[in-house]
């Protein structure tokens, strides 16, 4: 292999990840899928990384998603494309990862790499983001969660418009429909997604995670059902935290409120 398939840089306990694959758009061959799924692994398991930033190398690419090429010369290449197990699935992975994962969207992502994007946390954009949903006109149903998950961000007439369709959606559009949190110049892109990976990185690492999982198992219940599991949660959590904590904790979001204006 001519380079990493997958980059990665941990500093200040912010993990950099970034597809690696700039001659093919970042491109999901199987050796990127199942780098990728190594190294959320590794980011999620390691406990000096607090926070995590996923990009595409360049400005073209986020990623493009699925390697047709491969797919199309390798018999048995889409079935493990599309296994559930975190090992070969790096959506899954993503997804499975006690950290923030911040997704910087550098350029195109597209069906696949539009998959990956939405197992991010946040996503954040640079005025060359484009997404789109191709699985139609490939003849390939998705797999990976966006016929699911893309309805709930976005309504599910958008998400039909783009399914049906396979029509780019600009970054601009994508902020107004709610998809993305920040559209940014291209340079200020990974600076944008580092200072949110700071502010998040400076929060208890298991406090974060238990929270992380609270909101996302109460997004995949019904409205009733996440109410009520917040309420457990909440009770058995907080009778374990003494006013002294509190206390201490009131003074340090105070003093940082004040230096945020």
């Amino acid at each position: 292999m001519a380079h990493d398939v997958v980059v990665l840089e941990i500093s200040n306990g912010v993990a950099t990840v970034t597809l690696n694959r700039p001659e093919a758009m970042n491109a999901l061959n199987r050796a990127l899928r199942q780098r990728l799924a190594e190294v959320m692994r590794a980011v999620d398991a390691d406990p000096d990384v607090r926070a995590v930033i996923l990009t595409g190398a360049g400005e073209r690419a986020f990623t493009a998603g699925l390697d047709l090429k491969e797919l199309g010369s390798e018999a048995g290449a889409l079935g493990s494309a599309n296994a559930t197990d975190p090992a070969d699935n790096p959506v899954k992975a993503i997804e499975l990862c006690r950290k923030p994962v911040i997704g910087a969207v550098n350029g195109v992502a597209i069906t696949g790499g539009f998959e990956v994007a939405l197992a991010c946390d946040v996503l954040v954009a640079s005025t060359n983001a484009r997404f789109a949903d191709t699985h139609a006109r490939v003849g390939i149903v998705p797999g990976w969660g966006l016929s699911q998950k893309l309805s709930r961000m976005i309504g599910i007439s958008r998400a039909k418009e783009l399914a049906f369709t396979s029509n780019f959606l600009d970054a601009q559009t994508a902020l107004a429909w709610g998809l993305v949190n920040h559209v940014t110049a291209p340079g200020e892109l990974l600076p944008l997604a580092r200072r949110l990976a700071d502010d998040m990185a400076g929060i208890d690492p298991g406090f974060l995670a238990a929270y992380k999982r609270l909101i996302d198992d109460g997004y995949a219940a019904s409205f009733a059902e996440g109410l009520a599991l917040e309420a457990e949660r909440s009770s058995a959590a907080n009778r374990a935290v003494s006013p002294e904590q509190v206390e201490a904790r009131r003074t340090a979001v105070q003093q940082r409120g004040r230096t945020q204006g």
